[in-house]
């Protein structure tokens, strides 16, 4: 979660801060002109001098505007997180929505905790630019962890009017959410990109967030991360991710060649240690990607993007370059045969025997843990919108776990395993955002196509 410092939260009150677009990719940064990003009349939203006791649905009248609530209330009590004395409580599938526009809106921040004990909440931010009419998600799902207001930051760039909704996920939890606020670009002369993506439709983190990451520093075995290209829970005690998550359907691929750019990633918090391009030299085991090159060609970055080295495990070269080689070839054949995927791959474990003989626990000084076990569940859909709700019973999942040994079978479908199996050896909850009927069936079966 992004935290605000005492200037930034200056700037956001006064709205006095001049700032530069980023560059728009494949665009020249200098053409791009200056922008002034200013609060919105009505905005930040504290819901101070609202009043809704009750979950049931109503309207609430707000300076900002009215909005619909939804299985949710306005709280004030103790165990309620908030920054003076009252914040939203969403519980359930609930939601609260804007009943009004608002211009030129390109960024969005928000506040959440979680309320009281309640476990994790996930939630997202949608959008309508036709008055409610339709509605798309914008940014990534957000899971909220802890009893601490903590601010998120959504990149909406979106020109004209629109309206904004959050909708919280099912689940037992309840989430609090203050300080709505909204920020608008005065001065832009470049309509931004408004392309309406279907709901929720492509988030990496659709299927659901396996281990409830989060980017909180304070949960560094862990550690949410988005990449754009793929999601991640980074363990930092390990040096490699636990679990990457990402969608592949036939846009992803593309003519861009292998950058092969293996680098450090700077984005970890500071004073983590960063393993480096040459961390896994002379060990035995290669850089095997989580989110392979070969599912990001569509552009330079994307490709690029794969090669962080929180995107890499220590994996057995012929684990890496036959069986999981033969099974990501498999994969992407499926898209390019009129599918989409949706993948989680991780690791679990300690020690695996590379081409050095032997079994290596921990490479590169001991800062990298080389995991004894790898895995991957892949939901295989046609083509199509809503991804969520096609999901049945009768969908095909594939769920693969193999040693991390050079003595290998290049064979993958020796090693299919059920999501259950998978779940019972990692303590994960894999395909969470789906409802439990269809993750009981389809977590227990094994494929045999």
């Amino acid at each position: 979660m992004k935290h605000f410092s005492v200037v930034a939260l200056l700037c956001l009150l006064f709205a006095s801060c001049t700032k530069d677009k980023l560059p728009v990719p494949g665009q020249n940064p200098t053409s791009l002109p200056a922008t002034v990003e200013t609060l919105i009349s009505g905005f930040p939203e504290g819901f101070e001098s609202g009043s809704k006791a009750a979950y049931a649905i109503g309207n609430v009248s707000l300076p900002s505007g009215t909005w619909s609530f939804d299985e949710a209330l306005i709280g004030n009590l103790a165990t309620d997180a908030k920054n003076g004395g009252k914040s939203v409580r969403i519980r359930n599938s609930g939601s609260i929505t804007m009943l009004f526009d608002v211009n030129n809106a390109v960024q969005v921040s928000i506040a959440h905790a979680k309320f009281g004990s309640d476990v994790a909440s996930t939630w997202q931010l949608w959008y309508s630019t036709d008055g409610g009419a339709n509605w798309a998600q914008t940014g990534s799902n957000v899971v909220t962890v802890t009893t601490t207001l903590q601010t998120v930051v959504f990149n909406t760039n979106l020109s004209g009017p629109a309206r904004f909704q959050i909708r919280k996920l099912a689940g037992s939890g309840r989430v609090n959410i203050d300080d709505f606020s909204i920020e608008s670009d005065t001065t832009t002369t470049n309509p931004p990109d408004t392309t309406v993506i279907t709901p929720g439709d492509n988030s990496n983190l659709l299927m659901g967030n396996p281990s409830n990451a989060a980017t909180d520093i304070a949960m560094p075995a862990n550690y949410l991360m988005d990449k754009t290209y793929y999601s991640l829970s980074y363990n930092r005690d390990r040096g490699t991710p636990n679990w990457v998550s990402w969608h592949m359907n036939a846009s992803d691929l593309g003519s861009t060649p292998r950058q092969d750019d293996y680098r450090a990633d700077n984005s970890l918090p500071s004073g983590w240690y960063r393993v480096p391009s040459s961390g896994y030299s002379g060990s035995g085991f290669d850089r095997g990607h989580n989110c392979p090159s070969a599912d990001r060609t569509s552009s330079v970055a994307a490709n690029s993007a794969t090669f962080l080295m929180s995107n890499m495990i220590p994996q057995a070269p012929n684990n890496n370059q036959q069986t999981w080689n033969n099974l990501e070839d498999y994969t992407r054949g499926l898209v390019t045969a009129g599918n989409e995927v949706y993948v989680i791959s991780g690791v679990y474990g300690t020690g695996g025997t590379g081409s050095n003989g032997g079994v290596t626990n921990t490479i590169n000084g001991g800062n990298v843990t080389v995991p004894s076990n790898i895995w991957k569940v892949i939901v295989v859909i046609p083509n199509g919108n809503n991804d969520l709700g096609r999901v049945t019973t009768s969908t095909r999942v594939i769920a693969v776990n193999t040693p991390n040994t050079n003595s290998i079978n290049s064979n993958w479908k020796v090693y299919r395993t059920s999501v259950d199996a998978i779940e019972a050896a990692t303590g994960y909850d894999l395909l969470s955002s789906l409802p439990v009927s269809v993750q009981n069936s389809i977590e227990a079966v094994v494929d045999n196509l």
